[in-house]
């Protein structure tokens, strides 16, 4: 498998998608939108974004498995399996706030070979490929080399429909708060990860993500030299749905916070 070779052909696809996003962008009607759930927003964009993707990347693997966020298609794979996301940030390409992202991976035997991230209003495509390195439009990336949590810039995700941990998430908020430069939320978890790839943030931590959400950007973090685990440190992140990714030199001090504040 020429992994540099399909990466690329991936990133041709997520490209091709990213501009029928953003040409609907221009025209949406934020009164075509159906609820998944409270809060959990989808438009007919998501749905046709993820046809486009999945008849494409079909074609790149005969028998592939998908997961993919809007089930057009849910099946198992023996070997290859493509995790979509083809519109993370929904509500704020609803809300014409312009931070979404196209966000795939492949895994390859339950192991990530292929992760692809396109920040569409920056026209920013983040990936990478087994064996490789990080890039962003053509240019190798990495994590931040900042080891002081004083000078570091932190992004986190605020809860949406689960609120039964509110309250211990606004208690790590606050520490974390006094403890950085700052906290962001940008609405996309898939931005969130590569930014952290890029050096932008230092670190970003979230619960009750799925699959679809992180994939991608998760390994371009750990291309770029980065490290994912869980709450608990732990290196399996997507089924306990709990998502620390970090330069690998400020997590030890998060990982306390987090167990004071969080997992007590």
């Amino acid at each position: 498998m020429d992994y540099e070779l399909l990466c690329t052909q991936v990133c041709a696809i997520a490209r091709m998608t990213g501009n029928f996003i953003r040409k609907e962008s221009m025209n949406f009607d934020a009164q075509k939108i159906e609820f998944k759930g409270l809060n959990d927003l989808v438009s007919y964009v998501d749905k046709q974004a993820e046809q486009q993707l999945v008849n494409n990347l079909s074609e790149l693997i005969v028998g592939a498995g998908f997961t993919t966020e809007e089930e057009t298609i849910n099946s198992r794979g023996d070997v290859f399996n493509w995790i979509i996301d083809p519109l993370d940030g929904t509500t704020n390409f609803i809300h014409g706030i312009p931070v979404y992202s196209i966000s795939i991976a492949l895994y390859e035997n339950d192991e990530p070979v292929i992760g692809v991230v396109y920040e569409i209003n920056r026209s920013e495509m983040f990936y990478a490929y087994k064996d490789g390195p990080a890039f962003l439009n053509g240019k190798k990336i990495a994590v931040s080399k900042r080891a002081a949590l004083s000078d570091c810039l932190l992004a986190t995700g605020f809860p949406y429909y689960q609120f039964d941990k509110q309250a211990q998430y606004m208690q790590l908020f606050s520490e974390m708060m006094r403890k950085c430069h700052g906290l962001r939320r940008m609405g996309s978890a898939a931005v969130d990860l590569v930014y952290v790839a890029c050096g932008r943030f230092d670190a970003f931590f979230e619960y009750n993500l799925n699959a679809w959400d992180v994939a991608g950007g998760a390994f371009i973090v750990q291309r770029a030299g980065g490290k994912i685990m869980n709450f608990s440190g732990g290196s399996e992140f997507i089924n306990t749905r709990e998502i620390l990714a970090v330069n690998g030199l400020i997590d030890e001090e998060i990982l306390e916070a987090i167990a004071r504040n969080f997992n007590a």
